[in-house]
């Protein structure tokens, strides 16, 4: 009989990974979901554990927040007994999102990307020129140099290497990238039932930890944007919270470009995870708001700056998590505006498309 049978999925446990192990993925999940908040975390745990039976008879929910104390995941501030998480937590967690959304990375090789360009590198490449004065010894190709030698001298008499039987190894150039990641934290963001925001700071703190693990050279900060616009660190990203607040795209791209203009990367981009238009900016001291449709003042000003940015070769990448037909054909008019890029995401590829972006815009210039 043709058709299929649905039955209760029930998610297979790592044999490598202990009871402690196992817990922490979930309460370090939680912990992302509830914006650092320890208690509410815990909480959500011991439901799911009554609901599920994640524990065993012999090691319980208590159990497991002790080991979290006396691991150092965990910390307790003394006579008032609220629970914090602590730096290794925090970078737990980070290292967690990498191998969440970035794990398929780790069968490639590791160390810094290249350019398709030549130049001083530390990558030896596949292209041989001839020997320059000022090039280093190491870069001479050995095997090539004495096959030039015997072609243009021969076996008889003296063996003769002369400068212009050399031939040398050119390095591939390595590139920098400056990147700022602007991340919407309007009211939208949880509404309509989703959970935006959770999976916006897990591609944020992957990308935080594959630039200081892979790229240390390469810059990332970090903004968020709501009424306002400013900067966090990238310890402050479990942290992070939705407010009630409009989308004042304007100010985080204000605040981008000043960022970027104090480094000293060839290459800079802006990466921009939103799922909806501009609704607010600041105009002297007061906001401008209007969440009916696109604002044409806003519009004017939001598009002046992508301009801006394309005059400073700052390309701006919009990852867009919502598809209303008006809110592409905003995003349309801000990258021809900017010459950047445009992707229509839902949550699942979100990650898959930034390192993507990031990767390819560290093998051009801009």
């Amino acid at each position: 009989m043709k058709g299929f049978r649905f039955t209760k999925f029930v998610p297979q446990k790592d044999p490598d990974k202990n009871s402690f192990e196992q817990l922490l993925d979930i309460f370090l999940q939680l912990i992302t979901m509830t914006g650092g908040d320890v208690a509410e975390a815990l909480s959500w745990l011991t439901n799911l554990d009554k609901r599920y039976n994640m524990t065993k008879p012999g090691y319980g929910i208590g159990d497991f927040i002790e080991d979290l104390k006396s691991k150092g995941y965990l910390d307790e501030k003394q006579g008032k007994g609220e629970l914090k998480i602590t730096g290794k937590s925090e970078q737990t967690i980070r290292k967690s999102a990498l191998e969440e959304i970035f794990g398929k990375l780790k069968k490639g090789k590791g160390g810094q990307h290249k350019t398709t360009h030549t130049g001083p590198g530390e990558e030896r490449g596949s292209d041989r020129r001839p020997f320059q004065f000022g090039d280093n010894l190491d870069q001479i190709a050995l095997t090539d140099s004495l096959r030039n030698a015997q072609a243009n001298h021969g076996f008889s008499g003296d063996y003769l290497l002369t400068e212009d039987d050399l031939e040398v190894v050119e390095s591939e150039m390595r590139t920098q990238t400056s990147t700022v990641l602007m991340i919407d934290i309007s009211h939208s963001m949880i509404l309509y039932g989703e959970d935006r925001i959770t999976p916006a700071k897990k591609v944020a703190m992957a990308l935080a930890e594959l630039i200081k693990t892979r790229y240390p050279k390469d810059t990332l900060d970090i903004i968020v944007f709501g009424n306002d616009a400013w900067q966090i660190e990238i310890k402050d990203l479990p942290y992070l919270q939705v407010g009630p607040y409009h989308t004042n795209t304007v100010a985080g791209l204000e605040l981008a470009m000043d960022l970027l203009r104090r480094r000293k990367n060839p290459n800079k981009q802006i990466f921009m995870i939103t799922d909806g238009k501009p609704t607010c900016m600041k105009v002297g001291i007061k906001y401008y708001k209007n969440s009916f449709g696109i604002d044409s003042k806003i519009l004017k000003e939001t598009l002046k700056l992508a301009a801006q940015c394309r005059k400073l070769k700052i390309p701006v990448t919009t990852f867009m998590i919502a598809s209303d037909p008006y809110l592409k054909e905003f995003v349309k008019e801000f990258t021809t505006v900017n010459n950047g890029n445009a992707y229509y995401s839902n949550l699942k590829g979100l990650g898959h498309l930034i390192f993507e972006d990031y990767r390819r815009n560290r093998t051009k210039r801009f």
